[in-house]
């Protein structure tokens, strides 16, 4: 017996410092196909004519479908940044989704709306609307009123009403940059292969000056939390997903900002309702259609487009945050489990998919045994000090090098942190959260693995801070 426990032990740490060496293999991989990528579109970025799409009749409306559910703090500001985007033609849908707070009592008074007889189509099947509310001064903003569903069936009810050919998601906290939209659709005006999906980058708000719909200077947030969270977010979007998007291999499109073609996702039946994550879900569903069915088409992610996120700013709310998406994650792909190794489904079944199950949905376990069991194995003899260093710079040091790389990338790029004590600030973070931030993020991703494997799926709700806006008011909540 205790022969077994050794043999049981030694194998599972080498097993872990295997795992960790295919995974920073993989994100090498990632990483260098991003530096090309980035670089690249940096140079052409510049002869990019964003005037002429602007004026021209090919390009085509956009519905941006704004869900809000007890967000009274933060949604005056979603909508007049929405309204304020730079775009020839476009429509504000904001779906009320049976808040118990005051955000439709909010909405109505500060853009003095009235109710109004609306005829429209139940192409989706959703929650009954109970009113839509207009105002002829501001012709493109539509209030729509519904009972409580959740996320997906308040896009699908924006879907049902929206008139336009493609329509952008947007989180009710969330705030896009006046050029946000006109730089997503380039690709899908640009591209000769059908884009069916296209995302953005999502920013780190807290920390940010805004007056009227103007961002006035970009700082880092005061607190730790918020700053960990911007070095993650620059090394998710500029290396993890330009990568995926190279190999039109990309599983997720953030919720937040993401541009669909409308008939296709009608197609498929619209978002389901049933999904934690339906970011994911929508995508996932979007690359098996097409593969199924043999149809060429693109899933973008493009790195210039902006929209700036509320992030959660204590640990409560974050662990709240990283269990959700790591209970979508796993959701999903039980749900398309059919095509984990299926060569009918390509790379994204036979590499991408398991990938993800490998490295994103049983990781966290992995990499939360490990930093309890490699150290115990080198204090009670049974590893070499070589071994523990090994896995030290596979597993945290490495880490800083990513998050380095993803603050490097940011720098050379697009700079929207230009102060130089804003980087020097980046780079001691992507340091510190190796020790500690990291973590903990895997622990609750772990946690959400036992939570579903034990039945306990429900959404945990993200509160955020906000600032409440009434009508005649309009100023910067984020202002420090």
């Amino acid at each position: 017996m205790e022969k077994l426990l050794l043999w049981l032990v030694l194998g599972f740490n080498y097993f872990v410092g295997f795992y960790y060496g295919i995974f920073n293999l993989l994100y090498s991989v990632l990483l260098a196909i991003s530096l090309f990528v980035i670089l690249r579109y940096i140079r052409r970025i510049k002869y990019i004519p964003f005037a002429d799409y602007r004026s021209s009749p090919k390009t085509p409306p956009v519905s941006i479908i704004i869900p809000a559910y007890n967000e009274e703090k933060v949604i005056i500001r979603t909508i007049k940044f929405a309204l304020a985007v730079d775009y020839p033609a476009f429509e504000v849908l904001v779906i009320n989704d049976g808040s118990k707070d005051k955000t439709l009592e909010n909405i109505i008074e500060f853009f003095k709306l009235s109710k109004i007889d609306l005829v429209h189509r139940n192409f989706l099947k959703t929650k009954p609307i109970r009113g839509f509310y207009y105002n002829p001064e501001t012709p493109n903003l539509l209030l729509v009123d519904k009972e409580r569903g959740n996320k997906a069936d308040a896009l699908n009810c924006g879907i049902n009403i929206s008139r336009s050919p493609y329509f952008c998601s947007v989180d009710a906290d969330s705030l896009l940059d006046q050029e946000s939209l006109i730089r997503l659709i380039t690709p899908i005006l640009e591209s000769n292969i059908p884009i069916v999906a296209c995302g953005g980058v999502v920013r780190v708000l807290n920390g940010v000056t805004f007056q009227n719909t103007t961002i006035k200077e970009v700082n880092l947030p005061r607190k730790a939390l918020s700053v960990f969270q911007v070095v993650e977010y620059l090394r998710a979007f500029l290396f993890g997903r330009v990568g995926w998007d190279m190999l039109n291999s990309l599983l997720i499109l953030s919720g937040a900002f993401s541009l669909f073609n409308k008939a296709t996702v009608l197609e498929l039946g619209g978002f389901r309702p049933g999904n934690i994550t339906e970011d994911m879900e929508i995508i996932v569903r979007l690359h098996k259609h097409h593969l199924k069915n043999k149809k060429p088409y693109l899933i973008k992610f493009v790195s210039d487009p902006i929209c700036w996120t509320e992030v959660p700013e204590n640990i409560k709310m974050l662990g709240r945050q990283r269990r959700r998406w790591q209970l979508g994650l796993m959701q999903t792909i039980f749900q398309h489990k059919s095509m984990i190794f299926n060569p009918r489904y390509g790379k994204i079944g036979m590499f991408v998919i398991p990938y993800c199950v490998l490295f994103e949905m049983v990781g966290p376990l992995v990499e939360v045994l490990g930093y309890i069991v490699v150290p115990l194995a080198y204090v009670f003899g049974l590893l070499s000090f070589d071994f523990l260093l090994l896995f030290l710079i596979l597993a945290i040091f490495y880490g800083i090098f990513l998050s380095t790389v993803g603050i490097f990338l940011e720098e050379i790029s697009y700079r929207r942190y230009p102060k130089w004590s804003n980087l020097f600030r980046l780079l001691l973070f992507g340091v510190y959260e190796n020790f500690g931030y990291r973590q903990m993020n895997s622990f609750w991703r772990a946690q959400a693995l036992f939570q579903y494997i034990f039945g306990k799926r429900k959404w945990e709700y993200v509160k955020n801070k906000g600032t409440h806006v009434t009508a005649g008011q309009f100023r910067d909540p984020f202002h420090r």
